[in-house]
């Protein structure tokens, strides 16, 4: 939490003074001709979020609560107010540092 707290502070909150933004791109706002190959910003942010997610943290959820019990909660949404900001960094460097292959695409 520490990490994710210092990345909080540093962006000050960034995370959550563009998450308006973030709905807007989400509903379309920005949306332009799909060309071959191109996926929409709602598939994007499915297929991330279903990499980051994954079944051991929807179990880890049920386990924590059955061993800690509803504190477990508590701080779960506060790792998770901090994780945003680690998840937001990691996000932005992935794009910045984004190449092409030698076939051309986008890796």
């Amino acid at each position: 939490m520490g990490g994710g707290l210092f990345f909080m502070l540093y962006a000050r909150f960034s995370p959550f003074l563009y998450f308006k933004h973030a709905i807007q791109v989400l509903a379309g706002k920005y949306h332009e001709e799909d060309k071959e190959g191109q996926i929409s910003h709602y598939e994007a942010l499915s297929t991330a979020l279903a990499a980051t997610v994954g079944m051991g943290n929807i179990s880890g959820v049920a386990v924590a609560i059955t061993m800690g019990g509803p504190g477990a909660i508590f701080w779960m949404w506060v790792s998770a107010f901090f994780g945003i900001a680690t998840k937001f960094f990691t996000c932005t460097l992935a794009v910045m540092f984004r190449g092409r292959d030698s076939e051309g695409e986008v890796r």
